[in-house]
């Protein structure tokens, strides 16, 4: 499944910056463009990773997984 965000990204001095509007805490910061745009997938990862992890050990045993596309 592949989903789709939005990076807002801008330069900065010597610096690109960017983060993604969908996900709170998810930013980063690098020198190119193209670096940025893969630390934010890579952060954007970690963090969706993170919240299912959490999620899980939240749930207990009468709970269910379901797909859910939007």
């Amino acid at each position: 499944m592949k989903a789709e965000f939005t990076a807002i990204v801008k330069k900065d001095g010597d610096w690109w910056v960017g983060w993604i509007e969908e996900i709170p805490g998810v930013n980063a910061q690098e020198k190119s463009k193209d670096e940025l745009m893969i630390s934010l997938r890579e952060a954007a990862r970690d963090i969706i990773d993170l919240h299912r992890l959490a999620a899980l050990r939240e749930a207990d045993s009468d709970c269910e997984e379901v797909v859910l596309v939007i």
